[in-house]
């Protein structure tokens, strides 16, 4: 007999239906099926590959950088502390 028993969860249930009573509860999991069913619906519109705009036929081409541009790399500098050698 442990602390999770069926007996326990039955008179968990009947004073849970008498508290709140049994209209409260049909309201109540209405309510979470419907935020489970738009929860659900967002998440797979999430999932849907955005349509690519479309373009003017009569766009400009970009203008291209010219090839003897230096080309930069973004870094940061850490200093390293060495143990001191005493020989």
């Amino acid at each position: 007999m442990g602390i999770f028993d069926w007996k326990h969860w039955v008179v968990i249930l009947v004073v849970v239906l008498l508290v709140f009573g049994t209209k409260k509860l049909k309201n109540l999991g209405t309510d979470v099926g419907e935020s489970i069913k738009g929860f659900r619906k967002a998440m797979n519109d999430e999932e849907k590959p955005e349509e690519p705009p479309v373009q003017p036929t009569t766009a400009q081409p970009q203008a291209t950088a010219p090839l003897n541009q230096p080309h930069t790399i973004d870094g940061q500098a850490h200093k390293v502390e060495e143990p001191i050698r005493k020989d």
